[in-house]
């Protein structure tokens, strides 16, 4: 018999949410979201609640949707929540709104806790970041597992924060399993002419990023093509369309569907970046971004600022190219250096692109029954 999963999701019609139900359902688990959204509501591949919208940023807002979520829950979906073997909730706001739900339920369902980000909000000593911690630390004291994506959530906030609270599983952003991306590339599929191609991809959301990219391109002109796609995190690079017009060698795409459209996206792409400024000091240097996976599927090597979480995976597998501070600098170094070599003869990037061929496909695509295995073991741990 399947096992019953409720997940509390922030976002319905996010890359990641959609990839974690895929990973349930490839598992043989039964899932029913309680989902939030950040837009209008779009059909979804399976049965959900709708809990209602929340927007980017709107801290306050998403506070107050707490309680209507959990009410909402309850109201329009009772029967599911008491016939659920187990709850999983993404982020500190759904993980309240699970135990909410929970309570007025009166029911004993073991709660998992995902977190995939450690907000700056959760971060340093002010009342705000000590207040939500408090409540983070109550909650994932009863929680019956947590989940993270990057050992560098555990070591740098978890450890520090939570010790001992928690039993926790380390789930990278891998890609799931069963899924159709196509054939992998070979050697010999290099491009031998054009220019240097340097992708970024996914949620667009570090303005100091796209201002790296920006000046990238100024400098090399037509001997580079920033190719951006995905989607624009508007509140955090409010000025994203006006850097973007100005340049004819930055192109913008716009969003993308995982895994319909990777293969197409990769296959043009020499190069991608794996920076993120937007919580530096804390997130950014901590997490493990999609795009090392994807890019690592497609044998697209990928750039990273030293001293990262990502950088010592780059390192450790061999697979891509870091660079020290000032990036201003040295990711121009870097991209000239290869772009005198020539892509049709940069020994450097083939010899990337062997390495990631020769991974092990669990180097980036999910093992089958990870997910599944993970929930077994916390159901068998309350018997």
């Amino acid at each position: 018999m399947a096992t019953n999963i409720v997940f509390f999701g922030h976002d319905a019609a996010d890359a990641a949410i959609r990839r974690r139900m895929r990973s349930f359902a490839s598992d043989g688990c039964a899932v029913t979201g309680f989902m939030m959204r950040r837009a209008d509501p779009k059909p979804t591949e399976w049965t959900n609640i709708d809990l209602g919208q929340t927007r980017n940023g709107a801290f306050r807002q998403r506070i107050s949707m707490i309680f209507k979520g959990a009410d909402k829950a309850v109201a329009d979906g009772a029967e599911a929540l008491r016939t659920a073997d187990i709850f999983y909730a993404r982020n500190l706001d759904m993980l309240a709104s699970a135990f909410l739900a929970k309570r007025k339920l009166k029911l004993k369902t073991p709660v998992i806790y995902e977190c995939l980000d450690v907000h700056r909000l959760m971060v340093g000593t002010g009342p705000v970041a000590r207040t939500l911690r408090f409540i983070e630390r109550r909650l994932l004291k009863r929680c019956a597992g947590l989940v993270v994506s990057s050992p560098g959530f555990l070591g740098n906030y978890f450890e520090i924060h939570h010790k001992g609270l928690y039993h926790a599983h380390l789930v990278e952003n891998r890609l799931v399993t069963g899924a159709d991306y196509g054939p992998r590339p070979n050697k010999q599929a290099a491009r031998t002419s054009g220019p240097l191609r340097l992708g970024w991809y996914g949620i667009l959301r570090c303005s100091r990023s796209l201002d790296l990219l920006a000046s990238l391109a100024d400098t090399l002109g037509t001997g580079i093509e920033i190719q951006l796609h995905g989607k624009v995190a508007a509140n955090e690079i409010p000025n994203f369309e006006e850097i973007v017009a100005g340049r004819e060698n930055m192109i913008f795409a716009g969003a993308y569907k995982s895994p319909e459209d990777l293969a197409r996206i990769y296959e043009r792409s020499d190069l991608v970046w794996a920076g993120d400024f937007m919580e530096a000091g804390y997130n950014s240097v901590w997490l493990l971004p999609n795009r090392i996976y994807e890019g690592g599927y497609y044998a697209t090597p990928a750039i990273a600022p030293a001293g990262t979480q990502t950088a010592h995976w780059l390192n450790t597998h061999a697979c891509g190219f870091t660079i020290n501070e000032p990036l201003e600098d040295t990711l121009i170094q870097l991209v000239q250096h290869l772009q005198e070599v020539g892509v049709e003869n940069s020994e450097e990037i083939q010899q990337k692109r062997q390495v990631l061929l020769d991974l092990p496909s669990e180097t980036f695509i999910q093992p089958h029954g990870e997910m599944g295995s993970i929930i077994a073991h916390v159901l068998q741990s309350r018997l």
